[in-house]
């Protein structure tokens, strides 16, 4: 009998599928320790911006109009003028 091996594929879904139907002790052979991060998380700069109350509360009621979060529309706001700048 031919042995099955790991899919090769981008999907997570498919992965997924495969690994609940299959048992991972089946595929030693193909198995290989990494030593190294495989996945990275992309780390955001954290800015602390300064406003008067009234200007706070502008834009809580701006950004709650638009359904998002200030803290949302303000990195918004931030990425349109650095992309005009």
């Amino acid at each position: 009998m031919k042995r099955q091996k790991i899919p090769q594929v981008d999907s997570i879904r498919k992965l997924a599928h495969f690994w609940d139907t299959h048992d991972v002790t089946d595929f030693d052979e193909e198995l290989e320790e990494v030593t190294e991060p495989v996945f990275q998380r992309r780390r955001k700069a954290v800015v602390r911006v300064r406003l008067e109350p009234s200007e706070a509360a502008a834009v809580s009621r701006l950004a709650k109009s638009r359904g998002m979060k200030a803290a949302a529309l303000i990195e918004e706001w931030v990425r349109q003028k650095v992309q005009a700048a």
